[in-house]
Formats: structure tokens, C-alpha cells, sequence
């Protein structure tokens, strides 16, 4: 067969493997591969139609590593190749399971040399790398020495030995000596293998991503569960506070990705990947994780959890659990009551649960009705089930808020802080429920005190939960603590470092602590995550105002408003850009058309206070505030500069004190 060292590139099917960048192409296409599997597919490929022992494959491609479940590894090495060739094992195309003896390559295979000649392979009993299958030197690649074809078996580490040849052996000198020397290198390198194996650790992990668990069962209406899986992985290593855990917006972005698992180590800045498979079958389910150390792309430890559905808790416990010791980190005493706690669930709450959780990730107005119907619908099937009241919390909580405005806030927020109640009342372990609790204390029962409470509870409970420190940098910016609000919101984009609103929010406390030019630097930061994402245009349009470049702002708050789909907040900052750039009958007519869709029950009172303040009218915009005060405004809207000009006004005090902010 062609010997992979004279070969550019293999090509099978629509597929073609580069050697040299070490890149699975499809008609063209870079698919994302980790540097396993794809050693996995090299190593078959070397022997096309030819049985590959499982133990063949684990001592080529993890050599020089000692883990407890080998088999585990080869087993998610072999799923993963065979899900990104769009393979299976019951009609396979590409490879073949041979049970109890390995696997095998069966589609056509063709080799490209440098020069660009195309090559098939010759026949299998040829051995692609110039050896016969088990030869002592098979799969070396690298500075193979000649075949000695009289060499005898070797002893030692696993290999015997026979006896010295005679001298009428017909051995010269110089093959005995390559004998020797071959014997030798025999014994050494197990020896040494085992050394590093038994004595090699990577590097400390203190980060890690959790990377969207890949879904097994071919059905895509099964995404929800092998996503639901992956945020509730997160959930339980978020837990730990010696441990920096990737959050799972940012996590989802590479569902599908074909980037490298270094390259989105790097991105992320994390020391090790968590990646791995979930198969469910009826109420059977099957967990199989993995860890990687980033910076080598090197297997840690693997392994498999197989329980019923209503088991599926305690299975993630056990992940997390072994996850945590593999990486070495020390738990407190709660956190190790945490992840040993046993939690049984009604199986058809749970995949509510799930489907409810799935439906509010995707953050759009419609998803968070379905939403809300899901966790409904998981309380309905389990009463007792406090996670659902947290996710229902989590739902009204949005529901209420300006960006969706699905609902008023006196609609949404007494339902949202009831459901948070009962979600604490089941269970005062999660921080999740903490967090959306402290929301409404702060931004509809102006409660700040006790709001401060629940945002720490929950910070304690759950360190990982990157909302839980988002929202607690507002309501420290609401007491004007805007130095302490910058740390918590850093941490929360630490956390979750793709997480658009978290950068942008990010840069709006920078405004507000008057650091404009960081600000502008932030909101361009977010920009480059995604041009169209309206409230990064929008806070940058915020900096470039207070630095007085109204033009520039003008700019960023027509792309803000054109994104947003006409939101309120920006159409009300282009009506100020306007009015204090001169044009004040632009501004005029965005305040009229603001004031045209106003409701009975919902007015856009603060944003039209706002534009009131641009155009000098300090009567107007106090109007404007009361009858935002008795809509229940969230209160984060006074501490904006567009109403620095109202600070010394003895009504806009009165009011700051009525809500609860310092003055």
C-alpha cells in the first residue's frame, strides 16, 4: 500500500484528508475535527479494508497516556469521526465495526502524492507503512529502520525474546547489531512510555468550556435534550468556585464549529475542553464526556453514564464530580453536598424543563411565550419541581423587561417574583431562582436592600452563573458603586466572554463612570462579535454624545434603530442626538411618533422624559417621569446621563428618593 509518508492527500467519497495541515476537507469545506478522530482516520486509512484492533487504535493514537477507560476513549473517538463523515454503525459507508475485534475503512480510497499523482492502494496484505499488521515497527511513520525479515519476537514489556541466532544463522554483523539495537529501543520506549504516562500531568486547570454535548439519536427534535444537557453540565461545574467555567451562551456559539479545539481554547482563554455525546433512547439515556487539555489538544480522561430518564440529574452530578477531580480542584463542603445530592425527577417535568430552557436560550419574544408554556407545563407535572418555578421566574423576568416587552411590568414581575419565591421555597440550593428574585426586588419592588441580599445568596451559591454577576454590576451602579459594578460585569464577560449583552452593558457602566474612551473601545469590541447587534451601536452612539460628537452619534443611532426594529430606547437617544446636534424639528418628530404608540397601560414615559431634557423642557420631562413612576418604572432609568441636566432639581431629588436610589 502507499506509504502516508509519500502521500499529500487521501481522498474517499466527497472527503479528502490533507497530511500535512492535518484538515478534513468536504468538497472543499474544512470540517471540524478534533486531532484524535482524525488520528483515528489516518490510522485507518493507512490500511484500508483491513481489520484495525481497538488496541491497535488506542496505543497509535494515545501512546504515552494512562486513563481510566480506554475503551471509552476509542469509543467517542470512532462517534465523533463517524458524525463529522456523516457515517453510522448500522449502514455504514465509511467505517465498519467488526465487534470484540475493531473496525474497519471500506469506502474506495485513492492517494495524492506531492507531485499530484493519484495512486490507489495496493492490496491489504501489503502493509501501508512497509510492514506486515503487528509488526514491531507497524505505524512508526518516522525514521522506521530496515525490515529485519529473520528478526525474532522481543521479551520484555509484553514482547518475548528468542534465543540468540547461532553462528550458522546467516546474520552478518551489522544485522546483528541492527537487531540489537532494535531489541533495545523495544524494551526502552515502553519503558519510557510508561514513565511519562504514570508521571505526566498537564498543566493546572483552573477554566474550562463545556462545548454543546453532540445529540446521537439522528433525530434533530432531540436538540433540546443534548443542549438541555450541556447548560445543566455548566450549571453543576459553575458550582465550583476554584473553577472559571465558560457560560453557555458563549458555549453555544460553536455548536457546529469547525474551528480547533486550541483555537477556541484560545478564544475563550480556558486551560481545558469538555466535550462529549448524549444518546437517548425511550427513558434510557446514555452521557459520554471527555476531557481535553487545550493547550496540547491531548485526552485527559474519558468515560460513559448510562441510567434511566428520571436518573438523568444524578448522572450529570457524577460528570461534573469526576470532571472536578480529574482537574484537581479542591470542593467546599457545599459544593461537594451539591454534586452529591441525589435529585429524582418526574421524566416528563424534566423534558418540559428542557424544552423550556431550550425555547428561552434563543432570547426572541416569541421563544419566551413557548417558554412559558413549557415551565407551566413542567409545574403541571410535577409540582415539586423547583427548577421549573426557576426557569418560569427566569421567563416573566424578560417577559416584563424593555428590550421584549411582551408584557407591562406590573403584568410580568409580581409573577416572576412569585415564581422565584416558590423555586426557593423547594429548593434554596440554586442560585438561579436567587437571581431572578433579586431582579424584581431591584428593578420593580425598589427593595435595593434586599435586593443586594439575594444578588449575594445567589453569587455564593452559584460563583459560575455569569447572570447572576450581570445583574448584581446593575445593582451596584443603581447605588452608584460604579467602580465595584465594572469588576462584577468584567467577571460576568469572563464568564461569558461571547455574551453580547454582557459586552455591551459592559460598556454602558464605562459611560456612566465617565470612562467614554473605554467605552468606545468596548462598544467596537462588540461591534466586531456582531455588527448587527443594535444595543452595541447604541451605546457607543451614548459615548460619542457625551463626548460631544453628535455626529458620530447620529450615525450609530440610525443603524441602532434600524436594527432594533424601532425600540423605544434608541429611537429616544436619536431624538436627543438630534436635538442636541441642532435639529430640533428631527427630534420632534420622533417624539410625537413615540408618543403615538404609547398605551394606556405602557408609555414610554422615561423615554420621552429623556428626549423632553435634550430640548431644555424640564417641566415636560418631570411630567413624564412621575407618570413613569406610577407604571413602575425599573429604576436604572434615573441614574442615565441623559437626565444629568435634572440632578440639582429639587423634583428629580424627591423622586430619586422615592424609588430608593442615593441621591
Amino acid at each position: 500500500m502507499e506509504p502516508l509518508q509519500q502521500t499529500s492527500i487521501v481522498r474517499f467519497g466527497t472527503f479528502e484528508v490533507s497530511l500535512q495541515s492535518g484538515e478534513l476537507r468536504r468538497a472543499g469545506v474544512r470540517i471540524r475535527v478534533q486531532q484524535q478522530p482524525l488520528k483515528l482516520l489516518e490510522v485507518l486509512l493507512e490500511r484500508p479494508g483491513e481489520v484495525v484492533t481497538r488496541e491497535e487504535l488506542r496505543s497509535r493514537v494515545w501512546p504515552n497516556e494512562s486513563f481510566g477507560d480506554s475503551d471509552q476513549a476509542v469509543n467517542i473517538g470512532i462517534a465523533k469521526l463517524r458524525s463529522a463523515l456523516g457515517d453510522s454503525a448500522e449502514n455504514p459507508r465509511y467505517i465498519e465495526t467488526l465487534p470484540k475485534r475493531g473496525y474497519r475503512f471500506i469506502a474506495e480510497v485513492s492517494f495524492v502524492d506531492a507531485s499530484g499523482r493519484i495512486r490507489r492502494p495496493e492490496p491489504a496484505s501489503a502493509g501501508l507503512m512497509g510492514t506486515e499488521p503487528g509488526h514491531p515497527f507497524e505505524g512508526n511513520g518516522v525514521g522506521v529502520p530496515p525490515v529485519i525479515e529473520d528478526l525474532p519476537q522481543l521479551e520484555g514489556a509484553g514482547v518475548a525474546v528468542s534465543p540468540s541466532p547461532s553462528p550458522g544463522s546467516g546474520l552478518r554483523p551489522t544485522n546483528r547489531a541492527l537487531m540489537a539495537l532494535a531489541i533495545a529501543l523495544a524494551l526502552t520506549v515502553p519503558a519510557v512510555s510508561f514513565f511519562l504516562s504514570r508521571y505526566h500531568r498537564p498543566a493546572a486547570i483552573r477554566s474550562l468550556v463545556v462545548l454543546p454535548l453532540e445529540n446521537l439519536s439522528g433525530d434533530a427534535e432531540q436538540n433540546y435534550f443534548s443542549d438541555g444537557m450541556t447548560d445543566e453540565l455548566i450549571t453543576d461545574l459553575a458550582q465550583i468556585s476554584a473553577l472559571r467555567v465558560i457560560s453557555r451562551t458563549s458555549a453555544m456559539v460553536y455548536k457546529g464549529s469547525h474551528k480547533s479545539l486550541p483555537e477556541i481554547a484560545r478564544e475563550l482563554n480556558v486551560d481545558a475542553v469538555v466535550e462529549g455525546t448524549v444518546l437517548r433512547s425511550g427513558n434510557q439515556v446514555r452521557i459520554t464526556a471527555q476531557l481535553i487539555d487545550a493547550s496540547t489538544d491531548k485526552h485527559i480522561w474519558s468515560h460513559s453514564y448510562r441510567g434511566e430518564l428520571r436518573d438523568t440529574l444524578s448522572l450529570q452530578d457524577q460528570v461534573a464530580r469526576a470532571i472536578a477531580g480529574q482537574v484537581q480542584v479542591n470542593l467546599t463542603p457545599q459544593e461537594h453536598a451539591a454534586l452529591t445530592s441525589v435529585t429524582v425527577v418526574d421524566p416528563q417535568a424534566y423534558e418540559s424543563y428542557l424544552k423550556g430552557r431550550y425555547f428561552w436560550s434563543k432570547r426572541t419574544a416569541d421563544d419566551l411565550k413557548v417558554a412559558l408554556t413549557y415551565f407551566n407545563q413542567a409545574i403541571e407535572e410535577d409540582p415539586n419541581y423547583a427548577k421549573a418555578y426557576s426557569g418560569l421566574a427566569d421567563t416573566y423576568a424578560l417577559l416584563g423587561d424593555w428590550q421584549y416587552a411582551v408584557m407591562t411590568p406590573r403584568e410580568a414581575y409580581p409573577k416572576a417574583k412569585a415564581a422565584a419565591l416558590n423555586a426557593i421555597k423547594l429548593d434554596n440550593a440554586p442560585g438561579e431562582a436567587h437571581t431572578s428574585l433579586a431582579f424584581v426586588l431591584d428593578g420593580f419592588d425598589w427593595d435595593l436592600d434586599s435586593g443586594g441580599k439575594e444578588f449575594r445568596r445567589a453569587i455564593e451559591l452559584n460563583p459560575g452563573y455569569a447572570t447572576a454577576h450581570h445583574w448584581y454590576a446593575w445593582h451596584l451602579a443603581l447605588l452608584g458603586q460604579y467602580d465595584g459594578a465594572i469588576v462584577e460585569m468584567k467577571k460576568a464577560e469572563s464568564l461569558d466572554p461571547l455574551s453580547l449583552i454582557i459586552n455591551s452593558d459592559l460598556a454602558e457602566l464605562l459611560v456612566l463612570a465617565h470612562s467614554y474612551d473605554a467605552a468606545i473601545e468596548q462598544s467596537r469590541k462588540t461591534i466586531a462579535l456582531d455588527p448587527n447587534f443594535a444595543m452595541a451601536h447604541n451605546q457607543l452612539a451614548q459615548a460619542y454624545m457625551q463626548k460631544h460628537m453628535f455626529d458620530q452619534a447620529i450615525t450609530e443611532l440610525q443603524k441602532a434603530v434600524e436594527l432594533s426594529g424601532d425600540s423605544p430606547t434608541c429611537i429616544a437617544n436619536l431624538a436627543r442626538a438630534y436635538s442636541l446636534s441642532g435639529r430640533t424639528s428631527d427630534a420632534m418628530k420622533l417624539l410625537n411618533k413615540l408618543k403615538s404608540s404609547s398605551t394606556a397601560t405602557y408609555s414610554h414615559a422615561s423615554e420621552i422624559a429623556a428626549i423632553y431634557v435634550s430640548l431644555g423642557n424640564m417641566d415636560e420631562a418631570m411630567n413624564w417621569l412621575e407618570k413613569g413612576y406610577a407604571e413602575r418604572f425599573n429604576p436604572g432609568v434615573l441614574i442615565r446621563p441623559a437626565f444629568d441636566p435634572l440632578r440639582s432639581d429639587p423634583r428629580f431629588q424627591h423622586l430619586v428618593q422615592r424609588v430608593g436610589l442615593p441621591n
